[in-house]
């Protein structure tokens, strides 16, 4: 189940120790599917806790993917304004420009 398309990290993790690589991917897939919410839903989710984690390499993963899902650049620019208040404004500044590292391509 190894996908060798993946970010230069996560895809020495994936060539090197496959085995964790599938129970991660497998734990990623019963989480999804461990409520009702759509898949839209829980992109946008996963970029807002991308954010709040102020993790660059996730937000990236999570907006790349999220524009091949038709997820436009102004929805994840919400994304980020909603996170202002609970991140603070210079998390969210940080945010946007990771965004639109991605968006602005």
């Amino acid at each position: 189940m190894a996908d060798h398309n993946l970010p230069s990290g996560a895809g020495k993790v994936a060539e090197q120790y496959p085995d964790v690589w599938d129970a991660y991917a497998s734990l990623g897939e019963a989480c999804a599917n461990a409520g009702p919410l759509d898949a839209r839903t829980r992109r946008l989710v996963k970029l807002a806790l991308a954010i709040g984690q102020r993790s660059e390499g996730a937000v990236h993963s999570h907006v790349r993917r999220g524009l091949d899902e038709g997820i436009t650049a102004e929805e994840f620019k919400q994304v980020v304004m909603l996170s202002i208040p609970t991140t603070g404004f210079p998390n969210a500044v940080a945010a946007l420009t990771w965004v639109e590292d991605i968006t602005e391509a």
